[in-house]
């Protein structure tokens, strides 16, 4: 694990602060300023505890059972109940770097004192996450509303010392057995700690954040690899002038637009529209297809979408998420803060992005491979044609990610059904929304890998052709580094699965980026 530490503070986390956690492992440690926090708020609720009149959370039950008072006696077991049967979550379990999501972003909104735990809670939690310990949630159980229960009552589960988690070694074990072995002792929760553990946005906004910085990647990556199709069908690059993305100043737009170009500059390959690709005169061709000249326009705007949601992920993370929630001056107020929707909106806005963006990807692919569209490429950027079926199946490949990607793209938040006796009468499907948009970035991920590929055999094709067409650096640089990665080039036909995965981890991996970077400079 890394050693680095993020400090947990009252403030807010940043994003990378999130993703060096999750994914990078990192140490949390909770800052002084947070612990004096934690025991302020625990003042105010251990003072209205004390008091006759009901509270929401901490004299009384939950949901639709919040009208009846619960007296002092058993105010530990209603805590301990909370979190017990909310822990209800069914399907495989979810992956490691999500769980770690989930809890620090928790721990974060515990750190801000407006939930009322024990600073005891908050630290128990650092120490889970400290030790490389990973509740055991699973695929289903969250609205998305109300926080997301389930996983999040899975989570607080470990913290007793029940149920299963993930130890360090990634075997699955009873989480009492973990807990000791580590010397974290189980806590013993009080007025309104079950509660607080269990209602966030956590685990939505997690992979949101997850996702934003994969989709990142993502969009340039695609920008790469839709300028070196524009290279190999010898489609003109006049059209990624910036003075025309100007007169339509979408700022997406115009980095997708100044990516490429910079992708193909020194390309002798580029604007051939009269000929083909053997020097031959060819039928006249003044525009290419809009596959290939509104790239940027189209990756431009998933790229704004995206600009969207980490405008709406940076301010979920600088809020306090609970349901009462404790105010600076001692008040316990009910809110409806948990709800879900503003994370749910942009994980569904991005998942109709990834889609479109992988739609427009798979027809240039098509284009390569049809003799009748790609200016003199062979077909299927076959050897032998017909004896050899080259890229065929490959497309096939594509076209069934992208159709799946569709299907994803329907939002989960136009959904919602009712829950808790009517009491919790509209919920965000964010949960869902999430886990969809995560299965669309990596199906993503797989579309872009493949017009990779078949972009790279065809401007070798080119070169080979005999036409004297060279390629720009960066374009060479990219179909070098795949080479080297163990994606082979053109050649007669061979097991192709081996290939892909290769191109897939290129991409996935930031490699692509990379390699053209080492030529270009740092690209949008």
């Amino acid at each position: 694990m890394d050693m680095h530490t993020v400090r947990v503070g009252t403030a807010s986390v940043t994003p990378s602060d999130v993703m060096a956690v999750a994914r990078g492992g990192a140490r949390v440690e909770l800052t002084e300023e947070a612990l004096e926090a934690l025991r302020t708020a625990r003042g105010f609720i251990e003072d209205l505890a004390a008091k006759p009149d009901p509270v929401y959370g901490v004299s009384t039950g939950f949901g639709a059972l919040a009208v009846r008072h619960i007296g002092q006696d058993l105010r530990a077991r209603l805590q301990r109940n909370i979190v017990r049967s909310h822990a209800a979550g069914m399907g495989p379990g979810v992956e490691r770097e999500v769980v770690r999501a989930l809890m620090f972003l928790r721990l974060k909104t515990l750190a801000s004192g407006r939930t009322g735990v024990r600073a005891e809670v908050a630290q128990t939690m650092a120490a889970v996450l400290n030790a490389g310990i990973a509740p055991v949630v699973h695929e289903y159980g969250s609205l998305g509303c109300s926080g997301d229960l389930a996983p999040l009552s899975h989570c607080a589960l470990t913290l007793m010392g029940e149920g299963e988690a993930e130890g360090p070694d990634g075997a699955v074990r009873p989480a009492g057995e973990l807990l000791a072995e580590h010397g974290i002792a189980p806590v013993e929760l009080r007025e309104k700690e079950g509660l607080a553990l269990l209602n966030g946005t956590d685990g939505m906004l997690g992979m949101l954040l997850m996702a934003c910085e994969d989709l990142a990647r993502l969009f340039t990556s695609a920008d790469i690899a839709a300028a070196l199709t524009l290279e190999a069908l010898l489609g003109t690059d006049r059209v990624l002038a910036a003075e025309l993305h100007a007169i339509r100043p979408h700022p997406g737009q115009a980095a997708s637009a100044a990516n490429m170009l910079k992708v193909l500059e020194g390309s002798a390959m580029t604007g051939h529209h009269q000929t083909g690709w053997d020097g031959v005169p060819a039928a006249p061709r003044v525009q290419d297809a809009y596959s290939v000249r509104c790239a940027p326009q189209v990756a431009g705007a998933g790229r704004d979408t995206l600009a969207h949601a980490r405008t709406v992920a940076e301010r979920e993370l600088a809020a306090a998420v609970d349901n009462p929630v404790v105010l600076p001056d001692g008040r316990v107020e009910s809110n409806g803060n948990f709800h879900g929707a503003p994370v749910a909106y942009v994980l569904d806005f991005l998942a109709v992005a990834a889609a479109d963006l992988a739609s427009i990807a798979e027809r240039r692919t098509d284009r390569l491979l049809d003799r009748n569209r790609s200016h003199g490429l062979p077909p299927f950027l076959a050897q032998d044609p017909g004896v050899d079926s080259g890229l065929m199946i490959a497309q096939y490949t594509q076209a069934a990610l992208v159709s799946e990607l569709k299907r994803l793209a329907v939002p989960a938040s136009a959904d919602s059904i009712p829950s808790s006796a009517m009491q919790e009468d509209h919920v965000s499907m964010g949960w869902s929304a999430a886990r969809k948009l995560r299965t669309a970035v990596d199906g993503l991920n797989r579309v872009v890998a493949v017009e990779l590929y078949a972009a790279t055999r065809a401007l070798e094709l080119r070169e080979a052709s005999g036409a004297g067409l060279t390629g720009g650096a960066a374009g060479r640089a990219v179909v070098r580094a795949l080479r080297e990665a163990g994606a082979e080039g053109p050649g007669e036909d061979r097991f192709l699965a081996p290939d892909l995965a290769v191109a897939e981890d290129f991409v996935r991996s930031g490699a692509l980026v990379r390699s053209a970077e080492s030529v270009t400079g740092v690209l949008r």
